[in-house]
């Protein structure tokens, strides 16, 4: 009784800490104000798809940084060979972009005996401090070649990204911008997330100028190395490649009208060891000309006169006061180690985030009473037992996600609302065993104990297959994909913990408080009673022979998946920008219709724009294809609509852009190999998991199935022309999960029943196992649906390519439960058994009882 209670005093302990943990969520401003501040500012963040606001992915050009540093390291080699006398003939310098580590710089030396003083040399000039050499030196036959390390240009990319994330963040919080979020995504990109700016032009230039500021004098007859830049009127200016001062000793910059001719300049400040060097390098060269170059264009080139002190400086320009002013912006919070170009940009407005988060909100609350409401009417007292469970594991879940300093994102919504239709599957499970124990005339406390263990297992491996689709959304999504993940793989382990300890424990106390003043032994004997309507009619839906017609329900299954594979073929499914790359906004034009806006987009020169009504009235969806295959959006579709909404707002001043969607080929190319590489690997997860836990036909059986389910849901999303993006490849992925889910109990009960009987004839035993998990595979399927389908109906367009597929998936997965996986396992295992091999592999039990036998 002692472990009972302590175990009962950790159980809720865990509840009181996950339900403290989700109320500063809901708690009203009049107690907020009266708790600490630490614990009333730990709420859930709401993403910018329900508050509004901007996202830009942020690429790294490693291109230009490699070739940078291979030239700064072969220039300081050949200026060191030539101190050397060692002679050489310089022949080629090349770098392509499809491996950048492939650039290199080419020399031919005149004497081979030179070799071992140019390894030596260049390992001199480019060691790091771990020992190794930043270049790789290859000699063949006096041919010199080289080329970065790759270990060095690996650490070299992670040092830059790592401070062009802290140069973004200085820039944005200069701006003064409300918690902008930056962090780094994947290896070479930054995710920049701003909430409540609808309209990102201003922040764009100020991300996508890299503020490398550097000094240069002009070049000479002495200059060795010699370029070529231009100012922005065009001229031309012959300049020395080696830099004479770097941006990186300013200190301070702003943006100012001048005190002589009132025309806007940039002033700056440079550090003391810049200000010692300036002064000197001004003495030493009065009369030349100095270039001042601002990310290759040379914004000024004043001749000096004297010497310059105090290391202050004046950049003169064709500006205006905006511009100068952000160009001290830049300067101030130093320059980007490496250009950044945008490959993605998402927009979401506030009103359109407003109305998600009311949606969202309602049809979660919907879907959540009647899970509720049908889990009361099929256990009575029990099922109210099983939806405080539920609710607790709801809160348990906000809890964690508030805990963890998670992002509410409107597929998290999506994900919270399946998680509720999933996690009753386990009570469902539970209760059921426990009525078949009580049936078989146990008293009420043992049928709950062998009705939970029985259970344990099954929850165990349904719960866990589902587990390794969602650890890979999360592995390949991006942000809301992995809220998504997130959401569900908290909402199934707290949905074990509720399910196995919590209801436990409840219904036990529930059962001994009755008892507890009953002294009639035969009436603590007495079986719990389960009796309702919905549980008398699935106890009159036992000995259906569901193998009986197995041949057609295998030829309709291959049939409309052979259907699906067709419509997949033709007319194929309606690709969102994810995929295809390009431009989709959506606006609301109240005084523009249809033909206007379409005459207003084409007479501005927007030729390959697609116009739709969408949604209510004046509401429009306008889809633009990828403008520049480079990737590079700054220079294509981001300058296209930034011009594309200045004239639908010239022509329309009322109207709103609800949401706009940019998405180069680099994204969107790699987001179709994610995806299918994801698909490919949870099926792989699954059936080695279920190799491992089942034989190899109980593995294979499933795996067929849910591959079936996976191409007729994707034949429904090419029959209803639902866009598929990134929201419908979480619907798979959570298909696949939630049919693996489903599939897992019935071939448990399956290998269950064989330990109990192997000689029982396959087919009995089969249709045994699906019609004892029949009631559990039907009130599941129920349950999920009722909480699914507020979301299809009233949910919208963003979570239309969720809801929509997964109620098909939903009715789709449980009927191949119940006849496509029993077929196909009745096949293997009939095959299994012509070869002579048992349908199960002997336990550990079985073989040392088998060897006791043996003298």
């Amino acid at each position: 009784m002692a472990r009972f209670s302590f175990r009962g005093f950790v159980y809720v302990l865990i509840v009181m800490l996950g339900l403290l943990s989700a109320a500063p969520n809901i708690l009203p401003q009049s107690i907020k104000q009266q708790l600490p501040t630490w614990y009333t500012t730990s709420t859930l963040s709401l993403g910018l798809d329900l508050q509004g606001g901007s996202h830009l992915l942020l690429a790294a050009d490693t291109n230009a940084l490699f070739e940078k540093q291979l030239n700064s390291f072969s220039s300081d080699l050949l200026s060191e060979l030539r101190s050397q006398n060692v002679r050489y003939t310089k022949t080629s310098h090349s770098l392509t972009h499809k491996d950048s580590r492939s650039g290199s710089v080419v020399f031919t030396l005149r004497s081979a005996d030179d070799a071992r003083k140019v390894k030596d040399t260049a390992y001199q000039i480019s060691a790091q401090p771990n020992g190794s050499s930043a270049l790789d030196v290859e000699i063949k036959q006096s041919t010199v070649t080289l080329r970065l390390n790759e270990l060095y240009t690996e650490q070299l990319v992670k040092d830059t990204l790592s401070r062009s994330v802290e140069v973004v963040r200085k820039r944005l919080n200069e701006t003064g911008l409300t918690e902008p979020s930056v962090t780094l995504q994947g290896k070479d990109a930054i995710l920049v997330q701003m909430p409540g700016m609808s309209d990102p032009t201003q922040v764009k230039k100020l991300l996508g100028t890299t503020a490398q500021m550097t000094f240069h004098w002009a070049a000479n007859s002495q200059s060795e190395q010699v370029m070529n830049k231009q100012d922005a009127a065009g001229n031309t200016y012959r300049l020395e490649q080696k830099v004479a001062l770097e941006g990186e000793h300013i200190t301070d910059a702003a943006g100012v009208l001048s005190s002589e001719n009132g025309q806007p300049v940039v002033t700056f400040r440079l550090d003391s060891a810049g200000a010692k060097q300036f002064a000197t390098m001004t003495r030493d060269n009065i009369g030349r000309v100095l270039a001042i170059v601002l990310d290759d264009k040379v914004v000024t080139a004043p001749v000096i006169n004297s010497v310059i002190p105090g290391g202050r400086g004046e950049i003169t320009g064709n500006f205006t006061l905006p511009e100068a002013g952000n160009t001290a912006l830049m300067l101030r919070t130093g320059a980007l180690p490496v250009p950044l170009t945008i490959i993605e940009e998402r927009t979401v407005g506030p009103d359109l985030g407003s109305d998600a988060i009311q949606t969202g909100v309602e049809s979660g609350v919907a879907g959540a009473l009647l899970v509720l409401a049908f889990m009361v009417a099929i256990y009575g007292r029990w099922g109210a037992i099983a939806s405080f469970a539920l609710c607790i594991n709801m809160a348990l879940v906000f809890g964690a996600l508030t805990l963890f300093g998670a992002t509410l994102t409107l597929p998290g919504i999506a994900g919270l609302i399946l998680t509720m239709g999933m996690a009753v599957d386990a009570k469902i499970l539970i209760n059921e065993r426990i009525r078949e124990e009580s049936k078989k005339g146990r008293p009420a406390a043992s049928a709950i104990e062998v009705g939970f263990d029985k259970a344990f297992a099954t929850i165990v491996d349904s719960n866990f297959t589902t587990l390794i689709a969602v650890s890979l959304l999360f592995m390949f999504g991006s942000g809301p994909i992995k809220g998504f993940a997130i959401t569900i793989a908290l909402g199934l382990v707290s949905s074990v913990f509720t399910a196995v300890a919590l209801t436990k424990m409840l219904m036990l106390r529930v059962v001994k408080s009755k008892h507890k003043n009953t002294q009639d032994r035969a009436q603590q004997r007495v079986p719990l009673r389960f009796s309702s309507p919905l549980l008398r009619l699935s106890d009159k839906l036992s000995g259906i022979n569901f193998l009986a017609k197995r041949k057609i329900a295998l030829a309709v299954s291959v049939l409309l998946t052979v259907l699906s594979i067709g419509l997949f073929a033709k007319p194929g499914l309606h690709y969102g920008v994810d995929f295809t790359g390009g431009t989709m906004i959506e606006l609301t034009a109240p005084t523009l219709t249809t033909d206007e806006l379409r005459n207003v987009i084409e007479s501005n020169g927007f030729d390959q724009i697609a116009i739709q009504e969408y949604g209510s009235e004046h509401h429009y969806l306008l889809r633009a294809p990828v403008l520049d295959s480079s990737g590079e959006l700054e220079n294509s579709n981001a300058k296209q609509t930034d011009a594309l909404k200045r004239a639908i707002s010239q022509a329309d001043s009322e109207v709103s852009f609800d949401k706009i969607d940019i998405v180069g080929p680099k994204v969107s190319g790699g987001f179709a190999e994610l995806s299918i590489l994801a698909l490919l690997i949870a099926g792989g997860g699954m059936l080695v998991y279920l190799w491992a836990r089942f034989e190899a036909h109980f593995a294979s059986a499933a795996l067929l199935t849910v591959i079936l389910d996976l191409t007729k849901t994707i034949g429904f999303f090419a029959l209803t022309g639902i866009e598929f993006n990134l929201t419908a490849v979480a619907a798979l992925l959570a298909l696949i999960g939630y049919s693996i889910n489903d599939k897992v109990v019935v071939l448990d009960r399956i290998r269950e029943l064989l330990r109990l009987d192997p000689n029982k004839p396959l087919a009995d035993t089969i249709n045994e196992a699906v019609n004892s998990t029949l009631s559990r595979t039907v009130f599941t399927s129920v349950t999920t649906l009722l909480a699914l389908l507020p979301m299809a109906i009233f949910g919208g367009d963003a979570v239309e390519s969720f809801a929509v597929p997964m109620v098909f998936a939903v009715v789709i997965g449980t009927s191949s439960t119940l006849f496509i996986t029993s077929t196909l396992l009745y096949l293997l295992g009939s095959r299994r058994e012509k070869q002579g091999k048992a349908q199960l592999k002997p336990t550990a039990e079985e073989i040392k009882a088998s060897l006791s036998h043996i003298p």
